[in-house]
Order: structure tokens, then C-alpha cells, then sequence
């Protein structure tokens, strides 16, 4: 795996090196001595499985609060999405910012969020299928939505996003995720 670090210190995106012959390709996922190498989360505790029919499909921008914060590993098996995560670290020098990728499954990209992100995506293809890997189990009390549209963080969405659900159009705003998050 390559392992690149975005402009958001602790997040990266990882390409897969796949390993090509006549019959396909293989490749690791995951592998803990690398993940170790960078100092990256190598526990998960749950993965999940998610498919977005329509292209427009936003989901995000979610977050766990402490003690439940966790740490994602993201992968676009089928079509393509845009991937964001916003820094919601207070005493980060990159408190508010943004950062987003095309997660392709004809790339085999991922992304790596680090505790203290919010994370959300965009489908930039019909039934666009991902899988994400979790560090904490769920914990429906400690979860905030950040505004995918919060004009102080001012995310550059590729396209309009068309289907949103009533929770994700609740989101609230950075100031008051800033609030609440510990």
C-alpha cells in the first residue's frame, strides 16, 4: 500500500498495490505492520457496508463524540463517490478545514480518517457501493451531524447533492459542532 498524508495532519489517502496476473490482480487491504509503520489505528471493531442507488446521494457529515470517537478507513468497491472529511480538533492548526478525494473502485483508493474528523461523501455514480471500517462500536447518543452545506467550512462539493436524509439535512453548523464535541 502507498500511503500519502493529505493537508489534514493524521488523515491519508492509500492506494493498494495490486498484484497483476493473467488470472486478475490480488491485494491487502489492511495489513497491521504497515499501518503500524505510519502510527495508524490497526483495531476494528465493526465493518460496514453501504449503497447508494442514486447518483446525488449524500451521507455525512458524521462524527462520534468522546468517548467513542473513532477512526475510519473508507473504500468505494462499486462506481465512485467524493469522500470529505472536515478537521473538527480544536486545538488543530487545521480546525475547520476541509479535505476531499474521488474514491473510485476502478482506482481502489481509500481513505484513512483519524479520530476528531467528521465524515461524509457524495455519489458521483448510480448504486455506488462502499465499505468502511470502524475503531469504535456506534453509539447513537454520542454521534453529531456537521452541515454538509456550513458555509464557514465551505466544502466544494463536485455536484449538487440531491438526496439527503432528514437527519443529514439537520446537520448543524461548525461553531456548534465545536461546542458540543470534546
Amino acid at each position: 500500500m502507498i500511503f500519502t498524508e493529505t493537508p489534514l495532519e493524521g488523515s491519508y489517502s492509500i492506494q493498494l498495490e495490486p498484484r497483476d496476473d493473467e488470472r486478475g490482480f490480488f491485494s491487502r487491504l489492511f495489513c497491521a505492520r504497515e499501518f503500524e509503520e505510519y502510527n495508524l489505528n490497526t483495531r476494528w471493531v465493526h465493518i460496514n457496508n453501504s449503497l447508494s442507488k442514486s447518483t446525488g446521494t449524500l451521507r455525512g457529515l458524521h462524527l462520534q463524540n468522546k468517548p467513542y470517537t473513532e477512526v475510519k478507513l473508507i473504500r468505494c468497491i462499486k462506481g465512485s463517490i467524493w469522500d470529505v472529511i472536515v478537521d473538527i480538533r480544536k486545538q488543530s492548526k487545521t480546525f475547520g478545514k476541509w479535505y476531499g478525494m474521488e474514491l473510485d473502485s476502478e482506482k481502489r483508493n481509500m481513505m484513512y480518517v483519524p479520530k476528531g474528523f467528521a465524515h461524509g461523501f457524495v455519489s458521483l455514480k448510480e448504486k455506488s457501493e462502499i465499505i468502511y471500517l470502524n475503531s469504535e462500536f456506534y453509539e447513537p447518543n454520542s454521534e453529531l451531524t456537521l452541515s454538509w452545506n456550513d458555509v464557514e467550512v465551505n466544502i466544494n462539493w463536485p455536484i449538487d447533492p440531491i438526496y439527503i436524509s432528514d437527519k443529514d439535512k439537520k446537520g448543524i453548523s461548525l461553531r456548534e459542532v465545536s461546542e458540543f464535541y470534546i
